[in-house]
């Protein structure tokens, strides 16, 4: 199955880093957080990428540029510099790259990519969320439920220490910062039908709000809960968690 990133808005909650490079390049363990969620893809055997680029997409391309050419062995012709590539050492994957605009909204950046897509059911995720959930098994979910769009539920991990209180004052538990019980939420890994699409209406469109929001109400919209790990980049505290759980060499999302 193809799968689409959406990697194309400006990431102001986290423009310490922003500023001079797309939040999707922004590195955990010294690779960008794109490519630890290609490589989640990747290892259940889904290795066709479109990425939906807008805010320096030239530094999302030149990237890939280079990471194809820095693992190919190749012959330069001097004289004319027809360059004849060898075996390659790297990724096996083939990535698209698409420029869906700057000023694009989540839905606008997908609907321009209609045309790459086919008629096929496709994988939908951002890129700025990690997660160690069982892309096959979202997949098959999908399958069987015979919607336009498979959504995966999580439950995002408190970000302060949690109290369970009597009316008298006293405290009957406490938990530090542990996942929350309640309130499922949108975890960012979908499974999409084509037709889906058609739900979209141009550029300004926000994927989260009117096309998803008229699917829930036209009973095409299924969800999938995802028990396991799952964590967004949306700040640098989010960041910092990231990157500590990388170092310490716990990283549950590593494949």
């Amino acid at each position: 199955m193809k799968t689409v990133i959406l990697a194309g808005g400006f990431g102001t909650r986290l423009s310490e880093y922003t500023e001079l490079i797309p939040k999707p390049m922004v590195e955990i363990g010294g690779v960008p957080i794109l490519i630890h969620i290609m490589n989640l893809y990747a290892h259940y055997g889904h290795k066709d990428f479109y990425l939906a680029l807008g805010y320096k997409a030239n530094l999302i391309k030149q990237y890939f540029l280079n990471l194809a050419n820095s693992s190919l062995d190749f012959t330069i012709e001097l004289k004319d510099g027809k360059i004849i590539g060898h075996n390659s050492k790297g990724f096996d994957w083939k990535v698209t790259l698409v420029d869906t605009g700057v000023n694009s909204m989540t839905g606008g950046r997908l609907k321009r990519l209609k045309d790459y897509l086919g008629n096929e059911p496709f994988f939908l995720t951002y890129g700025d969320g990690l997660s160690n959930i069982n892309i096959n098994e979202l997949a098959k979910f999908h399958s069987e439920n015979k919607r336009l769009v498979t959504v995966s539920a999580v439950r995002p991990i408190a970000r302060f220490g949690e109290l369970s209180i009597d009316p008298n004052g006293t405290v009957r538990s406490f938990k530090e910062k542990p996942q929350i019980d309640q309130g499922w939420i949108n975890g960012g890994y979908f499974v999409i039908d084509p037709k889906f699409i058609d739900l979209i209406q141009g550029d300004d469109t926000v994927l989260e709000k009117e096309p998803l929001e008229r699917a829930a109400e036209m009973g095409e919209l299924v969800a999938r809960r995802h028990q396991g790990f799952w964590q967004c980049m949306d700040t640098k505290r989010d960041l910092d968690a990231l990157r500590d759980e990388w170092d310490s060499g716990g990283a549950r999302w590593r494949i």
